[in-house]
């Protein structure tokens, strides 16, 4: 048996990876002030079991003051949820149109080119006062803020995916008679995919980011509105708590969209096998 990681035992590696850093995480809260910067593991897990189920545990050695399972998690996951897959759709396909628009129009490129930097290089966050005053302390300024952060990601890889067509392949499909909608089809596109898929990867961050920071600034709801009850406190288990919900979702999300990918990228050649060519 080999014990060498490999693309065989890669997820047994990738869990024992994350057994040690559990076990060293708890032999380090053992320490109450080290407990009170990082919080507890176990506390961490029983305030996740607590959100999600209706289970009251009795005060043992674990949670000498017990647990009581509210299941009140639903309604701000519920909340912080759909800011964030509105946000990744609206910035995914306002990225999308807007870069291929610019990509294949030279001319408005060159006018908008330093405008489109200058926002690009803007610190977005301080937009949220705005976005609260004008859409108000609802779902759709935490929406717009995080729509913000991922349009930027996917304007850029599609733009650059489009522009990088090779010259050689458009001068071959125009002498075949392809018109400008079919090398958009079967051209343009096709090379801008790629592209689009690895910046969805990290655009699916970003729309948790900006939902979670806009709740921080205004809400009565959501995970984000959780973590900063719990930081008034200085209750950093229900922080970390919160933190692992929301990157377990976030690890969802991105599944669905590496899923996607497989099933839309067949064409593409794994790694592996490029090697071997």
């Amino acid at each position: 048996m080999r014990l060498r990681p490999n693309e065989g035992n890669a997820r047994v590696w990738q869990l024992a990876l994350l057994i040690l850093l559990l076990v060293l995480w708890h032999l380090a809260s053992r320490d109450s002030k080290i407990a009170f910067f990082l919080g507890e593991p176990v506390k961490v897990a029983g305030r996740i079991w607590s959100w999600f189920l209706p289970v009251t545990i009795a005060p043992n050695r674990l949670f000498p003051e017990g647990l009581e399972g509210r299941a009140d998690i639903y309604l701000h996951l519920g909340v912080t949820l759909i800011e964030t897959v509105l946000a990744f759709g609206i910035g995914t396909l306002l990225g999308l149109a807007c870069g291929l628009w610019l990509a294949l129009a030279p001319t408005a490129s060159l006018i908008l080119d330093p405008y489109i930097k200058a926002a690009n290089s803007m610190p977005r966050v301080i937009l949220a006062p705005i976005f609260a005053l004008w859409f108000g302390l609802g779902i759709w300024s935490k929406v717009a803020l995080a729509v913000t952060l991922v349009f930027f990601i996917v304007f850029f890889n599609v733009y650059q995916g489009v522009r990088e067509v090779s010259p050689v392949v458009l001068a071959n499909a125009r002498m075949l008679g392809a018109s400008r909608r079919q090398l958009l089809r079967t051209v343009y596109l096709p090379s801008a995919t790629s592209w689009v898929f690895s910046s969805l990867h990290t655009s699916v961050g970003l729309a948790f980011v900006g939902a979670v920071v806009g709740e921080y600034l205004g809400s009565a709801r959501g995970v984000g509105y959780l973590i900063l009850q719990a930081e008034g406190t200085f209750d950093v288990d229900t922080v970390f708590a919160g933190i692992v919900v929301l990157t377990a979702f976030a690890l969802v999300l991105d599944g669905l969209v590496g899923l996607i990918e497989r099933r839309l990228m067949k064409w593409q050649p794994k790694s592996g096998e490029t090697e071997k060519i």
